[in-house]
């Protein structure tokens, strides 16, 4: 089974859940909601809605996973689970939390009364992807049967139990300023499809700026074989999204704000702002106009 959803809502709740019956809550890693506010969240989702949930910082930034600490907002953050209802409780440790912790983490997966609750991990850092590494993590999550979290895009998680999750953050060279194209849904499609088999579960959880388009198109073509167009196509979209912009704005500003964005052109072909705009003279511009004069529109 394919699950697929945002992390947190990037639009309203209700046009939300109308869409897709999966959504990870992110907020909780900032603050814990009151339990009061955890329940009206899962008596207002359909029936059928699923929650999970990102654990709060104290556990993986403040305390990096150290039981005597770490066990009491842990705790918490399963009563949070419970109230909604939710399976998946995602831990994710920052990049200074490095492989020299793993007995750190061990010691905590290990300790931890999880009880029906699946805990996975999303590690982060370069440092974690050297191979030798991979296989010491991969051993000691399968033993504790923990699964790896990871962006596929980037490495495959070393061990998924009946759940694989996945978080895609974007490939571009800032995280989440991205958009996925027809190309790179297809082979996110092959991954997934390689994960799910015997029986298992995998969740795919978008976390870009686009993440509520590229989901939907994800779940289309999971649905009918097909990707619906990009809301961008054709002349007049350009024209539209650049009189929306706030001006005067320079070139180097627009590529960061917007060159991440996939447009439709001739067709279906699927081209990248950047690669609209990347010949402009730098320069600030006081309107639309003056960019759509450079560009040919």
């Amino acid at each position: 089974m394919i699950k697929i959803g945002c992390c947190g809502y990037p639009v309203g709740r209700k046009r939300y859940q109308e869409t897709f019956r999966l959504v990870e809550i992110n907020r909780t890693f900032y603050r814990v909601p009151k339990i009061s506010t955890v329940i009206k969240w899962r008596r207002e989702a359909p029936a059928d809605f699923e929650f999970t949930v990102k654990a709060h910082q104290d556990i993986s930034h403040k305390y990096k996973l150290k039981l005597e600490d770490a066990l009491e907002p842990f705790e918490t953050m399963k009563t949070v689970c419970r109230n909604l209802a939710a399976k998946i409780l995602l831990i994710q440790t920052p990049a200074s939390f490095k492989p020299d912790r793993l007995e750190d983490a061990e010691d905590f997966f290990k300790s931890i009364r999880r009880e029906e609750l699946i805990v996975v991990w999303e590690t982060r850092g370069p440092l974690w992807e050297d191979e030798e590494t991979r296989e010491r993590l991969r051993s000691v999550l399968e033993s504790l049967d923990v699964p790896h979290v990871t962006d596929p895009f980037r490495t495959l998680p070393v061990y998924s139990s009946s759940v694989a999750y996945l978080r895609l953050h974007g490939s571009g060279s800032r995280m989440y300023y991205y958009q996925y194209s027809d190309g790179e849904l297809s082979e996110l499609h092959r991954i997934v499809k390689s994960l799910e088999s015997n029986g298992r579960e995998v969740y795919v959880l978008f976390n870009n700026l686009s993440m509520f388009e590229d989901a939907s198109r994800f779940l289309s073509f999971i649905e009918t074989g097909k990707f619906p167009p990009l809301i961008l196509r054709g002349e007049e979209s350009i024209r539209a999204l650049l009189t929306r912009m706030r001006y005067p704005l320079t070139k180097s500003a627009l590529m960061k704000k917007i060159g991440w964005r996939l447009v439709e052109i001739e067709g279906q072909k699927q081209v990248r702002l950047e690669e609209l705009l990347k010949s402009i003279p730098s320069r600030t511009y006081r309107n639309a106009e003056e960019i759509l004069k450079e560009v040919g529109i």
